[in-house]
């Protein structure tokens, strides 16, 4: 019994997507949850929405969302993107840490992903030592 050939198995490989696969367009929905840091009101809901209109790319261009890409405010501090194309959640998630960045938010806020397709901002867990320190 000989191993199997290099072309045998690299052909394997190379074979188009079965029937059950769609090859077509995808709709992905994602949320922003920045609710926590928008009440205590030292994160901007309509100034993080417009950068991403202003940023987001589309066929490597900026400003080219047209009707492939929507972006919504929803109520209490959640921004929803809906893509119509192939789109990324960690493309997603750069230019939200890209926003807090020019914030001066980023010493504060971390971006965590509570489940699939949904961000949220949270704050840092500071642990106060000099508190601990006091008591002895």
């Amino acid at each position: 019994m000989a191993p199997a050939s290099k072309t045998t198995r690299t052909s394997a490989l190379r074979q188009a997507p079965s029937k059950g696969q769609k090859s077509g367009k995808t709709t992905k929905k994602f949320i922003i949850n920045a609710s926590q840091p928008a009440s205590d009101k030292i994160f901007d809901i309509a100034a993080f929405e417009k950068f991403l209109h202003d940023k987001i790319k589309v066929d490597n261009r900026i400003g080219n969302l047209g009707d492939t890409i929507v972006i919504s405010q929803q109520g209490d501090g959640k921004i929803e993107v809906i893509a119509h194309t192939q789109f990324s959640g960690r493309y997603l998630k750069y230019l939200t840490k890209k926003f807090l960045k020019k914030q001066q938010l980023r010493d504060w806020l971390r971006v965590v992903s509570t489940s699939q397709g949904v961000y949220e901002l949270r704050f840092f867990n500071v642990v106060n030592d000099e508190a601990d320190d006091d008591d002895e």
